[in-house]
Protein backbone atom coordinates (compact mmCIF):
# COMPACT_ATOMS: atom_id res chain seq x y z
CA UNK A 1 0.00 0.00 0.00
CA UNK A 2 1.43 3.40 -0.68
CA UNK A 3 2.90 5.33 2.67
CA UNK A 4 -0.02 8.20 1.88
CA UNK A 5 -2.79 5.86 2.08
CA UNK A 6 -4.72 5.75 5.75
CA UNK A 7 -5.54 2.50 6.67
CA UNK A 8 -9.59 1.73 6.66
CA UNK A 9 -10.84 2.25 10.63
CA UNK A 10 -14.26 1.61 11.94
CA UNK A 11 -16.72 2.38 14.63
CA UNK A 12 -17.92 -0.92 15.68
CA UNK A 13 -20.73 -1.90 18.30
CA UNK A 14 -21.84 -5.72 19.76
CA UNK A 15 -25.31 -4.98 18.46
CA UNK A 16 -27.19 -4.13 15.25
CA UNK A 17 -29.64 -2.31 17.50
CA UNK A 18 -29.71 1.22 17.92
CA UNK A 19 -30.88 1.76 21.21
CA UNK A 20 -28.71 -1.30 22.64
CA UNK A 21 -25.84 0.45 21.41
CA UNK A 22 -26.19 2.93 23.35
CA UNK A 23 -25.97 0.60 26.77
CA UNK A 24 -22.81 0.68 28.19
CA UNK A 25 -19.81 -1.60 27.31
CA UNK A 26 -21.67 -1.79 23.60
CA UNK A 27 -19.42 0.23 21.48
CA UNK A 28 -15.86 -0.88 20.78
CA UNK A 29 -14.40 2.37 19.87
CA UNK A 30 -12.72 3.17 16.83
CA UNK A 31 -10.60 0.15 15.36
CA UNK A 32 -7.95 0.96 12.56
CA UNK A 33 -7.41 -2.20 10.57
CA UNK A 34 -4.48 -3.09 8.56
CA UNK A 35 -5.59 -3.67 4.75
CA UNK A 36 -5.56 -7.42 5.10
CA UNK A 37 -6.97 -10.48 4.95
CA UNK A 38 -8.40 -11.05 8.05
CA UNK A 39 -9.82 -7.50 9.09
CA UNK A 40 -13.21 -8.96 9.14
CA UNK A 41 -12.26 -11.98 11.45
CA UNK A 42 -10.71 -9.58 13.77
CA UNK A 43 -13.95 -7.55 13.94
CA UNK A 44 -16.13 -10.87 14.86
CA UNK A 45 -14.06 -12.15 17.36
CA UNK A 46 -14.12 -8.71 18.96
CA UNK A 47 -17.46 -8.98 19.22
CA UNK A 48 -18.19 -6.89 16.27
CA UNK A 49 -21.98 -7.11 15.11
CA UNK A 50 -22.52 -3.58 13.29
CA UNK A 51 -19.35 -1.87 12.18
CA UNK A 52 -19.36 2.25 10.56
CA UNK A 53 -16.91 2.94 8.18
CA UNK A 54 -14.20 6.05 8.39
CA UNK A 55 -15.46 7.22 5.26
CA UNK A 56 -17.08 6.27 1.48
CA UNK A 57 -15.67 3.75 -0.59
CA UNK A 58 -14.93 6.67 -3.07
CA UNK A 59 -14.83 5.08 -6.83
CA UNK A 60 -14.57 8.53 -8.63
CA UNK A 61 -11.61 10.11 -7.69
CA UNK A 62 -8.80 9.02 -9.70
CA UNK A 63 -5.10 7.92 -9.15
CA UNK A 64 -3.37 4.79 -7.53
CA UNK A 65 -3.74 6.04 -3.98
CA UNK A 66 -7.45 6.54 -4.23
CA UNK A 67 -7.86 3.26 -6.08
CA UNK A 68 -6.15 1.60 -3.76
CA UNK A 69 -8.34 2.99 -0.75
CA UNK A 70 -11.80 2.38 -2.17
CA UNK A 71 -10.59 -1.65 -2.84
CA UNK A 72 -9.27 -1.59 0.48
CA UNK A 73 -13.04 -0.40 1.73
CA UNK A 74 -14.87 -2.43 -0.24
CA UNK A 75 -12.75 -5.18 0.89
CA UNK A 76 -13.93 -4.79 4.23
CA UNK A 77 -17.55 -4.35 3.19
CA UNK A 78 -17.26 -7.42 1.50
CA UNK A 79 -16.25 -9.68 4.20
CA UNK A 80 -18.26 -8.18 6.49
CA UNK A 81 -21.26 -8.69 4.48
CA UNK A 82 -20.18 -12.44 4.30
CA UNK A 83 -19.82 -12.49 8.10
CA UNK A 84 -23.58 -10.80 8.55
CA UNK A 85 -22.45 -8.00 10.11
CA UNK A 86 -24.17 -4.80 9.65
CA UNK A 87 -22.50 -2.34 7.94
CA UNK A 88 -22.99 1.27 7.54
CA UNK A 89 -21.50 2.65 5.15
CA UNK A 90 -21.23 5.63 2.52
CA UNK A 91 -20.81 4.72 -1.84
CA UNK A 92 -19.44 7.55 -4.81
CA UNK A 93 -20.20 6.30 -8.10
CA UNK A 94 -18.79 8.04 -11.17
CA UNK A 95 -22.42 9.33 -13.22
CA UNK A 96 -21.18 7.82 -15.86
CA UNK A 97 -20.99 3.94 -14.91
CA UNK A 98 -23.40 4.77 -11.31
CA UNK A 99 -26.46 2.92 -12.45
CA UNK A 100 -24.61 -0.10 -13.53
CA UNK A 101 -22.22 -0.67 -11.25
CA UNK A 102 -24.53 -0.35 -8.10
CA UNK A 103 -25.82 -3.63 -9.18
CA UNK A 104 -22.72 -5.58 -9.89
CA UNK A 105 -21.70 -4.37 -5.67
CA UNK A 106 -26.26 -5.32 -5.11
CA UNK A 107 -24.57 -8.26 -3.26
CA UNK A 108 -23.15 -6.46 -0.34
CA UNK A 109 -24.65 -4.79 2.61
CA UNK A 110 -26.57 -2.03 1.05
CA UNK A 111 -24.78 1.62 1.31
CA UNK A 112 -27.09 4.54 3.66
CA UNK A 113 -26.05 6.65 0.50
CA UNK A 114 -24.73 6.38 -2.89
CA UNK A 115 -23.87 9.51 -5.24
CA UNK A 116 -23.27 9.37 -9.17
CA UNK A 117 -26.98 7.73 -9.69
CA UNK A 118 -29.68 8.60 -11.96
CA UNK A 119 -32.22 8.10 -8.98
CA UNK A 120 -30.48 7.16 -5.89
CA UNK A 121 -33.80 6.80 -3.92
CA UNK A 122 -35.39 4.46 -6.39
CA UNK A 123 -31.68 2.64 -6.79
CA UNK A 124 -31.10 2.37 -2.73
CA UNK A 125 -34.61 1.45 -2.36
CA UNK A 126 -34.29 -1.47 -4.34
CA UNK A 127 -30.90 -2.47 -3.10
CA UNK A 128 -32.17 -2.61 0.36
CA UNK A 129 -34.83 -4.51 -0.46
CA UNK A 130 -33.86 -7.16 -2.73
CA UNK A 131 -30.41 -7.83 -0.84
CA UNK A 132 -29.62 -11.18 1.35
CA UNK A 133 -27.15 -12.58 2.19
CA UNK A 134 -25.32 -15.33 -0.23
CA UNK A 135 -26.51 -13.27 -3.41
CA UNK A 136 -22.50 -13.77 -5.00
CA UNK A 137 -20.73 -16.57 -3.57
CA UNK A 138 -17.56 -18.76 -4.11
CA UNK A 139 -16.34 -22.07 -3.07
CA UNK A 140 -13.39 -24.25 -3.93
CA UNK A 141 -13.48 -27.99 -4.26
CA UNK A 142 -11.53 -30.70 -4.96
CA UNK A 143 -9.91 -29.33 -8.58
CA UNK A 144 -12.34 -26.90 -9.64
CA UNK A 145 -14.05 -23.38 -8.52
CA UNK A 146 -17.33 -22.43 -8.27
CA UNK A 147 -19.18 -19.08 -8.10
CA UNK A 148 -23.13 -18.66 -7.64
CA UNK A 149 -24.30 -15.29 -8.51
CA UNK A 150 -27.94 -14.08 -8.08
CA UNK A 151 -27.43 -10.64 -8.31
CA UNK A 152 -29.61 -10.60 -11.83
CA UNK A 153 -32.85 -12.34 -10.85
CA UNK A 154 -31.87 -15.42 -11.47
CA UNK A 155 -29.37 -18.14 -10.22
CA UNK A 156 -26.18 -18.21 -13.11
CA UNK A 157 -23.55 -21.19 -11.98
CA UNK A 158 -20.12 -20.99 -13.17
CA UNK A 159 -17.39 -23.82 -12.61
CA UNK A 160 -13.97 -23.90 -13.69
CA UNK A 161 -11.47 -26.49 -13.32
CA UNK A 162 -8.75 -24.99 -14.70
CA UNK A 163 -6.02 -24.69 -11.90
CA UNK A 164 -5.11 -20.92 -12.77
CA UNK A 165 -8.24 -19.40 -11.52
CA UNK A 166 -7.25 -20.19 -7.78
CA UNK A 167 -4.56 -18.49 -8.48
CA UNK A 168 -5.86 -15.50 -10.13
CA UNK A 169 -8.50 -15.62 -7.45
CA UNK A 170 -6.08 -15.02 -4.78
CA UNK A 171 -4.24 -12.07 -6.63
CA UNK A 172 -7.78 -10.66 -7.04
CA UNK A 173 -8.97 -11.11 -3.68
CA UNK A 174 -7.33 -7.96 -2.52
CA UNK A 175 -7.12 -6.03 -5.51
CA UNK A 176 -4.60 -6.31 -8.07
CA UNK A 177 -3.18 -4.70 -11.33
CA UNK A 178 -4.73 -6.20 -14.59
CA UNK A 179 -1.13 -7.20 -15.87
CA UNK A 180 -1.02 -9.67 -12.63
CA UNK A 181 -3.65 -11.82 -13.69
CA UNK A 182 -3.44 -13.93 -16.78
CA UNK A 183 -5.51 -11.93 -19.81
CA UNK A 184 -8.06 -14.94 -20.83
CA UNK A 185 -8.99 -15.04 -17.35
CA UNK A 186 -9.76 -11.31 -16.76
CA UNK A 187 -11.44 -11.38 -19.86
CA UNK A 188 -13.84 -13.93 -18.86
CA UNK A 189 -14.28 -12.45 -15.23
CA UNK A 190 -15.18 -9.25 -16.36
CA UNK A 191 -17.64 -10.41 -19.19
CA UNK A 192 -19.59 -12.02 -16.06
CA UNK A 193 -19.46 -9.10 -13.74
CA UNK A 194 -17.15 -11.26 -11.03
CA UNK A 195 -14.31 -8.31 -10.37
CA UNK A 196 -14.57 -4.49 -10.25
CA UNK A 197 -12.40 -1.99 -11.72
CA UNK A 198 -10.88 0.50 -10.26
CA UNK A 199 -8.42 3.19 -11.72
CA UNK A 200 -5.84 0.13 -12.28
CA UNK A 201 -6.82 -2.25 -10.22
CA UNK A 202 -9.17 -4.84 -10.70
CA UNK A 203 -11.00 -6.52 -7.75
CA UNK A 204 -12.78 -10.00 -6.90
CA UNK A 205 -16.72 -9.48 -6.32
CA UNK A 206 -17.34 -12.57 -4.43
CA UNK A 207 -17.06 -13.94 -1.33
CA UNK A 208 -16.77 -16.86 0.99
CA UNK A 209 -19.80 -17.28 2.81
CA UNK A 210 -18.99 -17.35 6.71
CA UNK A 211 -22.54 -17.43 7.57
CA UNK A 212 -25.33 -19.94 6.24
CA UNK A 213 -28.82 -18.46 6.37
CA UNK A 214 -29.99 -22.14 6.17
CA UNK A 215 -28.58 -25.48 5.05
CA UNK A 216 -25.52 -24.98 2.77
CA UNK A 217 -27.44 -27.27 0.12
CA UNK A 218 -30.15 -24.92 0.08
CA UNK A 219 -28.36 -21.95 -1.06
Amino acid sequence: MPPSTPPPAVLAWRDHDAQARTLPGMSLGRIPLAPEPGAAERLWSMGARRAELDSPVDLVTSGPVAARAAIDRLCLVRDLTARAVQVDWDLRLPASHGDETWKVLSHLQPPRTASGLTDPETALRAWRTRHYLCKLVWRKGPGFLQIRDRRWGDLRRFTADDPRYPAAVARLDRGAHRSDVAADILEELTAEHLVLTAGDLVWWLPYRVARWLQEAMAV
